[in-house]
């Protein structure tokens, strides 16, 4: 049995909310941070510690804006629209994903990692 979700290390719940996103549908920063209880800039910190080897689809996270951050690497940024566009995600002439169209809401509870 696992522990309640205010119990488990914080990256494990961002990272089990993340892979609850399905193909084709993208969250915010903000989404994800009202969902698990802090801020938008942890779940930021989250994303940029996906191990290489992960399954969570940290490109599947956006800002508020319906826009890829920018990286200090510059290059996963490329690879995000890549990934994103793969699964059918489609960007406006501005770099702009319809958050209404693609959005992903959640609607339950805070998962927990057994949820991954």
């Amino acid at each position: 049995m696992s522990s309640p979700p205010d119990q488990q290390p914080l990256f494990e719940r961002i990272f089990a909310a993340v892979g609850t996103i399905p193909e084709g549908k993208v969250s915010t920063y903000g989404r994800i941070a009202q969902y698990i209880g802090c801020s938008a800039q942890m779940v930021g910190f989250a994303m940029a510690a996906v191990p290489d080897d992960s399954d969570v689809p940290w490109h599947r996270v956006i800002n508020y804006k319906g826009m890829i951050s920018r990286r200090s690497d510059g290059y996963s940024d490329g690879m995000q629209r890549a990934l994103l566009e793969t699964e059918g995600i489609r960007f406006d002439e501005t770099g702009h994903v319809d958050l209404k169209r693609n959005g992903w809401l959640f609607t339950r509870l805070p998962c927990t990692t057994d949820d991954i």
